[in-house]
């Protein structure tokens, strides 16, 4: 029986796959550049990882299939029309490879990218599983805005054409393997699901059900939210092919209060990782607040520059190779260290901090001022706080802010604290006062109130 094992990256919402082949070899589709985990998993299982397919050049990660070829020997496997500048083989639509006894056949799918192809696993002329990158996914297809803005509408158009001239001939029963899924910024899957079938999708993807291409265009565009700016740098990146890792990756240095307040006078970026409650008791003052958490890659990519050196405040327990792990995930390699001794070490040496005093999401009546909502705008119009201003959090980052935001107090919302914390660390740090944030979000102001949420 195949066996197909996924790797889940929850944090920016995509799927790699570990294929086990007959001959004790694996394939892995669309790895994530920390190649840990496939490595893992092989040894378990005591495969090789012999292959790397990519189904396009992603926007959200770089790619591991470098890493795995220069840690296993694997081959890699790309669409010609990729122009990959490391060592691959470039392949093109209709193309068959012999995986030894199982065959990879190419369908050029193009849509969510211009290059993008799909992989059908075959037994012989059997199929067995469709990898389909971004073509597919469960109850929607990815976005097809992030290789240019004058491609979106064509390769919408060609999303269509790969779904309904392609991908739809194939068995109902045929099992279906997408790479982005839920909480991924690609796409916006309606549920948890993260794998399919062809019939199921025929049944229940809402556009597959347009009746006419222009009626898959209009829904499709329609549906399209921000997405964070790193998205316009990795495509380029992967193509190149990132840098490989090396051996002490995952280790951040340990740097004195002094060495911090020199990168800070510098104009350097110092990213507070710990939870929320820690940074609004006390945190360097022009610290930014991102907590180490699934989403961090995301966040991080979306308000800070990659070319800028990072350094990071962590509490004792937190996971450095973690932290490591999401930032060059993204593409984020200037890593100068933490501060050592985290907070304990700053406040032991007498130097100043700063607060954000929060409110429980029942209590904001009790305070002055306006409520910044910094959901994503599809959130917000799911359900907001009646009088609440709503700018996205990745708009804080620019100089939108300043003309944005009424003047007086402030209390910043998002669903739980998190984003909130980042917006009011931003807006602290261009200097307004007055801010407050708020432990939980509109749906535990309603629970607590009993009264509506307004709807835009």
């Amino acid at each position: 029986m195949l066996q197909i094992h996924p790797v889940v990256d929850e944090g920016l919402g995509n799927s790699a796959y570990v294929v086990e082949l007959d001959d004790g070899r694996a394939l892995v589709v669309d790895p994530a550049r920390d190649p840990t985990p496939y490595l893992q998993l092989a040894r378990w299982r005591r495969l090789q990882i012999s292959y790397t397919a990519e189904t396009h050049l992603h926007a959200d990660f770089l790619t591991g299939s470098r890493e795995l070829a220069a840690a296993e020997g694997a081959h890699v496997f790309a669409p010609r029309a990729s122009r990959l500048g490391f060592a691959h083989r470039g392949l093109e639509d209709g193309q068959e490879v012999d995986l030894g006894g199982l065959t990879l056949q190419v369908l050029a799918t193009p849509g969510h990218a211009p290059e993008h192809a799909s992989y059908l696993l075959l037994d012989g002329r059997r199929p067995l599983a469709l990898f389909s990158g971004g073509a597919l996914l469960v109850g929607t297809v990815a976005r097809t805005d992030l290789a240019g803005p004058e491609l979106t509408e064509p390769l919408a158009r060609a999303a269509y054409r790969s779904l309904h001239q392609r991908l739809l001939s194939l068995p109902d029963e045929l099992a279906v393997y997408p790479t982005h899924g839920a909480g991924s910024f690609c796409a916006a899957p309606a549920g948890g699901e993260r794998t399919t079938t062809i019939g199921a999708e025929r049944r229940h993807n809402r556009l597959l059900a347009a009746p006419d291409e222009d009626a898959f265009v209009a829904q499709l565009l329609a549906g399209f939210g921000s997405y964070p700016p790193y998205f316009l740098r990795l495509r380029d990146r992967n193509r190149v092919g990132p840098e490989l890792l090396g051996r002490d990756w995952k280790v951040l240095p340990l740097l004195s209060t002094d060495k911090v307040q020199r990168h800070l006078a510098g104009g350097g970026v110092v990213i507070d990782v710990r939870p929320i409650t820690g940074f609004a008791a006390g945190h360097i003052p022009g610290a930014l607040s991102i907590a180490l958490r699934p989403a961090f890659a995301s966040w991080l990519g979306w308000l800070v520059d990659d070319t800028r050196p990072l350094l990071f405040v962590l509490d004792e327990d937190q996971d450095r190779g973690e932290l490591a792990r999401q930032c060059r995930t993204v593409g984020y390699d200037h890593l100068l260290g933490e501060l050592a001794g985290g907070m304990a070490g700053w406040r032991a040496a007498n130097l100043p901090q700063a607060q954000l005093p929060m409110v429980e999401a029942e209590g904001i009546a009790d305070h002055p001022g306006v409520v910044l909502d910094v959901r994503q705008a599809s959130e917000v119009a799911d359900g907001h706080l009646p009088g609440a201003v709503a700018v996205e959090l990745g708009a804080l980052a620019g100089d939108r802010h300043a003309e944005e935001l009424p003047e007086g107090p402030v209390t910043v919302m998002c669903s739980h604290g998190e984003r909130a914390m980042t917006a009011a660390s931003l807006l602290e740090r261009a200097g307004h006062k007055q801010l407050r944030v708020a432990n939980g979000g509109p749906r535990d102001w309603q629970r607590a109130t009993g009264q509506a949420l307004a709807r835009s």
